[in-house]
């Protein structure tokens, strides 16, 4: 019987002292910021009935907000604390409401429009932009 106590000991002990396994998640989103670095703060318009302006001057979708600029960029959204960037990735749900609710109208590429101008190419989805077809 005492045989059994050390063994039902030593098995005790190992598992309180046994490493625990963690589990790990890891997720990698795969978006490319835009390449907008403005070498001087850009002309803006207000969006009509909103505290949200968006640059004209240029062929991506930028908006200002806060003295933060955003960014809806291949289906990603971006933003950066001035106009030389650094842009960084942002989940949408932590977009302010007022930017996300932007008239598509505002937009120079609309949500969705990319994809399909490459497709329309003959070009899989993004490949046009990286220059690849």
């Amino acid at each position: 019987m005492g045989q059994r106590l050390v063994i039902v000991l030593v098995i005790a002990a190992a598992a309180v002292y046994a490493p625990v396994a963690h589990g790990q998640v890891s997720i990698n989103v795969n978006v490319v910021p835009p390449p907008v670095i403005f070498p001087a703060p850009p002309r803006v318009l207000v969006v009509p009935k909103t505290p949200v302006y968006y640059v004209p001057d240029t062929s991506y979708n930028v908006f200002v907000y806060d003295r933060h600029y955003y960014s809806f960029h291949e289906g990603a959204w971006f933003v950066a604390a001035s106009h030389g960037g650094p842009w960084v990735y942002v989940p949408a749900e932590r977009v302010p409401r007022p930017v996300i609710a932007v008239p598509v109208r505002y937009y120079k590429v609309p949500p969705g429009h990319a994809k399909r101008m490459d497709e329309g190419r003959g070009c899989p989805p993004g490949q046009a932009k990286k220059g690849r077809c």
